[in-house]
C-alpha cells in the first residue's frame, strides 16, 4: 500500500506537476488556508476600526527560477498594496528580472490584482492573485516578446515600526500561457521593505 506521500507525488506526477510547482503549489495552497482560520470574539468592533483603508509602498529583492533555458533570474520589484481593514485589497507590482544571465535573458512583469491579508501579532500573512503583461527579452537580444502572464502567489510581512514592514518572503508562481514555444512557468521569492504612506 502506497504512503499518502507516495500517493501525493504519483498524482502531482499523473497531471505534470514538477518538484518546484508541488513547492509552489503547497506554499499557495498553505497561505490559503491559513487565511481560512479566525479566531473567535465576543466584543462588537469599534466604529472607528470598522472601514477604512492602508497604502503601502516598497521594493524587493528577487529571485526566479525561469522555464525556458532553465534559467535563474535575480533582479528587482517595485511593489504597491492597498488594503481594507476587513482583509480584501489591492496589489500592484513591477519586476525586472535582469541579473546573473550569461545569455542576456531579461523578464520583466507589470501585474495587479486582489489580495486577502490578516493579521496574527506582528506578522501579516496574505494570498494573491495577479494578472498583468509580461515582457521576455531572449538570449543575446534575438527577439522580445509581450505576454499575458497570471500569477497566484503569497507571502508573510512583519510590521517592525509602525510606518516601516520586512516583506520575509513572497513567493509567486507565474505562468505565461500564449509564450512564444508553448505555455512557459517560472517561481520566485522576493524579500524586501514596505513603507506604510497611510
Amino acid at each position: 500500500m502506497k504512503s499518502s506521500s507516495n500517493r501525493f507525488k504519483s498524482a502531482c506526477e499523473k497531471l505534470g506537476v514538477t518538484s518546484a510547482r508541488r513547492v509552489a503549489f503547497i506554499a499557495v495552497a498553505t497561505v490559503f488556508c491559513l487565511g481560512l482560520a479566525r479566531t473567535a470574539s465576543a466584543q462588537v468592533v469599534f466604529t472607528g476600526d470598522q472601514g477604512g483603508i492602508t497604502l503601502k509602498a516598497g521594493g524587493t529583492a528577487s529571485g526566479y527560477q525561469v522555464e525556458y533555458g532553465d534559467q535563474k533570474l535575480l533582479g528587482f520589484a517595485g511593489v504597491v498594496d492597498l488594503d481594507t481593514r476587513r482583509r480584501f485589497g489591492i496589489e500592484a507590482e513591477g519586476r525586472w528580472l535582469l541579473y546573473n544571465n550569461p545569455t542576456q535573458i531579461q523578464a520583466k512583469t507589470w501585474l495587479g490584482g486582489v489580495r486577502y491579508h490578516f493579521s496574527r501579532g506582528k506578522f501579516q500573512y496574505y494570498g494573491k492573485g495577479l494578472v498583468g503583461i509580461g515582457q521576455f527579452t531572449f538570449p543575446y537580444n534575438y527577439g522580445q516578446g509581450n505576454y499575458l502572464v497570471i500569477a497566484p502567489g503569497g507571502g508573510v510581512d512583519y510590521r517592525w515600526k509602525r510606518k516601516i514592514s520586512f516583506r520575509l518572503a513572497d513567493v509567486e508562481y507565474q505562468v505565461w500561457p500564449k509564450f512564444t514555444y508553448g505555455s512557459m512557468t517560472s517561481v520566485g521569492v522576493s524579500a524586501g521593505v514596505m513603507y506604510h504612506i497611510f
